[in-house]
């Protein structure tokens, strides 16, 4: 490498050594929070989802449906499936669950700003 490209590692690595651990903690928390959830890890209906918004992602045919829609306030979730000529809902609350299509949807926490959902396939 360069000498300036080292020069210039090794003082952010002492700036950063420097930072108040509360500050470092801090920073780590707001990327948590603005992390996208992996929606393409649902695709065989098996999943956690962490939401903070309504999400659309794509599903595997063999569940009748090729997409879903989530969605939910901080007293429910409303879920939506859609395929070929096809549609399928429900909505429950918290404590609750409900199958779409043969997945079935939990609430493991929710919230007015946040819902995290457990999705299990039962067929």
């Amino acid at each position: 490498m360069p000498p300036r490209i080292i020069t210039a590692l090794v003082v952010a690595a002492s700036i950063i050594s420097l930072a108040p651990a509360g500050q470092a903690s801090a920073t780590a928390a707001v990327s948590a929070v603005g992390a996208k959830p992996n929606l393409r890890a649902c695709y065989d209906g098996r999943c956690k989802l962490t939401l903070t918004k309504r999400v659309t992602f794509r599903v595997s045919s063999r569940f009748g449906i090729t997409r879903l829609s989530v969605g939910f306030t901080g007293k429910g979730v409303t879920v939506k499936g859609t395929g070929p000529g096809i549609g399928a809902g429900a909505s429950f609350s918290k404590g609750g669950s409900a199958t779409v299509s043969g997945i079935k949807f939990s609430i493991v926490s929710l919230s007015s700003r946040k819902a995290v959902l457990n999705l299990v396939p039962v067929r």
